[in-house]
């Protein structure tokens, strides 16, 4: 799925003046191709509150929560089929649901949906509703679900969960009764969960088209105003199915700077600064004014070698950049030690994850004889890297020399923040990467198959397609994973990916917010999960 940037807030509230700065993309859909930061993920629902002291202290009822997110200026919606930024995203989960969320560790967790049921061919998957109604009494049926999806898959237009929801085949879907939905599917999908937990496949009601004036979702708190680019003020919803949000309202507040939500949050204007950069972390952490929540593994940071050309398309080469790298020198250096290394695989601690490869340490002797061995010795090679994210052009920096140690000679080329992501789809060689989270099984299909759209390391391989079919058509999970394991080792000894690193995710929050999840990766189930937060 391509991700399409989107320009930052160009209207802001006065309260914040001189707010400018793009802000991420948020999506399961992926970075790769666009400037997203594509992220999926979360943490058991009671949530955790950042200040363990006090984290089993009694949740109280009352108050009004003030959220800041950067934002999109006056082009905001609150059509949750349009969600591409993290504060679109937040102001959705807030107002709508989906049939399913993403658990801590990547795997599918019941929302709307009570229950799924595959029939042995996993083609065809029969989705049962809980008891949920929305905001203006109506219960949540069959129907609207069929609409929804109907609605998103649109071909005049670009939904966001479009590509997500591509292997079902909704003409043929049909509602059993009113509160039970046969999908039938293009071809097997075991994990045809994971599409209904899709970064914006949220459910609305039959026939809703207008989401801005008044939107009517089941989510936990109900429409109260929305001025785009500015501010949107929702209420509690108590009659939701999950049990009612703690706080009476929630503001969120569109405050593009970074600078600004911390200044604002330090000045008591706001409980909740959503994306803080490391050095305010440091500068904050433990000092008593506002806590600091790190959501762990939120984003993979790599290097990205095309393997269909010279020179990575010697596995040789591809091995020997592996050893180059000083995984905690980039993540002390580029992400200011806000991260963990990585082992050049996805999703390390999600479902599915072969976490018992050892871990791979920089050996430069054993890089200079790989090289040697493929006649590249005296390598030279551009890496491509952009301010497009931050940390990327430190990372840069930082790989460069160590590869001088192995006697490849790195050349930096800045591109455009603009066009970046659809620049090193096709163009260069080496290039500085991102993603967020998503399940193994969606990087996989997204990235690492022969037709896939985002596929930055041109791994085409047509036995390791085979694994993946196989894997989607395997009903038994433990068999399933060992397929999985057996495509990660592949990756781990040829791939494309040089995964460096894991960054946090960082947020600010005032000294009184209790139940902010910490084992929440950003567009998880309980990131930005503000029904289970309150004011101490």
């Amino acid at each position: 799925m391509h991700d399409a940037p989107v320009d930052g807030s160009r209207s802001h509230d006065s309260r914040f003046p001189g707010l400018r700065r793009r802000g991420f993309l948020a999506a399961a859909g992926g970075a790769a191709g666009t400037g997203a930061l594509a992220l999926t993920g979360c943490a058991d629902s009671s949530g955790t509150s950042a200040d363990t002291a006090q984290a089993d202290a009694k949740p109280k009822r009352g108050g009004r929560l003030r959220a800041a997110f950067a934002g999109g200026g006056a082009s905001e919606t609150l059509d949750p089929h349009l969600s591409n930024l993290f504060a679109d995203a937040a102001r959705a989960k807030a107002l709508f649901d989906k049939l399913a969320d993403y658990g801590p560790d990547l795997s599918a967790q019941p929302r709307l949906a009570s229950a799924w049921e595959p029939n042995a061919g996993l083609d065809r998957w029969k989705v049962s509703l809980r008891k949920a109604e929305f905001h203006d009494g109506r219960p949540v049926t069959a129907d609207d679900v069929l609409y929804s999806y109907r609605r998103i898959a649109d071909p005049e237009k670009t939904f966001r969960a479009k590509a997500s929801l591509e292997p079902i085949d909704l003409k043929a879907s049909r509602a059993l009764d009113e509160r039970t939905v046969e999908f039938v599917l293009k071809r097997p999908t075991a994990e045809f969960p994971n599409v209904l937990a899709a970064f914006g496949a949220y459910i609305v009601p039959e026939g809703a088209e207008e989401f801005d004036k008044k939107p009517v979702g089941s989510g936990p708190f109900r429409f109260v105003s929305f001025a785009p680019g500015k501010s949107a003020v929702f209420k509690r919803n108590d009659a939701y199915w999950d049990g009612a949000p703690y706080l009476d309202e929630l503001e969120f507040i569109v405050a593009n700077e970074e600078s600004a939500r911390v200044n604002a949050l330090l000045g008591g204007q706001l409980e909740y600064a959503h994306e803080l950069n490391p050095a305010t972390a440091r500068a904050h952490e433990g000092k008593g004014q506002i806590q600091i929540v790190r959501l762990r593994n939120s984003a993979m940071q790599a290097f990205a070698m095309k393997t269909d050309r010279p020179p990575f398309d010697d596995k040789r080469v591809r091995e020997a950049f592996f050893l180059i790298a000083d995984r905690k020198e980039l993540v002390d250096g580029a992400l200011s030690g806000a991260g963990e290394i990585g082992n050049d695989l996805f999703g390390k601690g999600y479902e599915y994850y072969a976490g018992g490869l050892p871990q791979r340490e920089q050996d430069l002797d054993r890089a200079r004889k790989l090289l040697k061995e493929a006649g590249a010795e005296k390598l030279k090679v551009t890496l491509d890297t952009s301010p497009v994210a931050a940390g990327f052009t430190e990372a840069a920096a930082i790989f460069r020399d160590q590869a001088a140690k192995a006697g490849v000679t790195v050349e930096i080329r800045t591109g455009s923040k603009d066009s970046y992501w659809a620049d090193i789809l096709d163009s260069g060689t080496l290039c500085c990467y991102r993603s967020g989270a998503m399940p193994i099984e969606s990087h996989i299909s997204q990235r690492l198959l022969t037709d896939s759209t985002t596929n930055a390391t041109h791994w085409r391989h047509k036995d390791f397609d085979a694994l993946y079919q196989q894997a989607q058509s395997t009903k038994d999970k433990q068999d399933r994973a060992a397929v999985y394991e057996r495509m990660q080792r592949r990756l781990y000894a040829e791939g494309g990916f040089l995964v460096w690193g894991f960054a946090d995710w960082i947020i600010g929050t005032a000294r009184g917010v209790r139940g902010v999840a910490e084992k929440a990766p950003a567009n998880s189930l309980d990131w930005a999960r503000f029904d289970k937060v309150w004011l101490a």
